[in-house]
């Protein structure tokens, strides 16, 4: 036990950080994940306003397309892998609100 400013008696293993042996990976895989998934779109925000732009030749398009569609089936292959849902990506900033937009 330890004392704070004003006298009140905390706990100190309130505030440890414990980890569990069988989840590491999968909490690893979920934090890397969620930085992919954050990428990616960003990513297709920014293909689609060159789009829009007209600024894609159409072989461009293509290929960005393709790219875009084949990380989302390696997104949902690797999420099932580790029984992960598309919301479990989706990390809660607290006041700022949850890390990735809704879709």
């Amino acid at each position: 036990m330890y004392r704070r400013r004003g006298g009140s008696e905390v706990s100190e293993h309130r505030n440890r950080v414990e980890f569990a042996p069988d989840t590491v990976e999968r909490d690893l895989i979920k934090l890397v994940l969620t930085v992919v998934e954050l990428l990616r779109q960003l990513m297709e925000r920014q293909a689609l306003r060159r789009f829009d732009e007209g600024d894609l030749s159409e072989d461009q398009e293509e290929r960005i397309g393709l790219t875009l569609m084949l990380l989302e089936d390696r997104m949902a292959e690797l999420r099932e892998r580790y029984g992960l849902r598309p919301e479990d990506l989706n990390l809660d900033l607290g006041p700022l609100g949850p890390l990735l937009p809704r879709e």
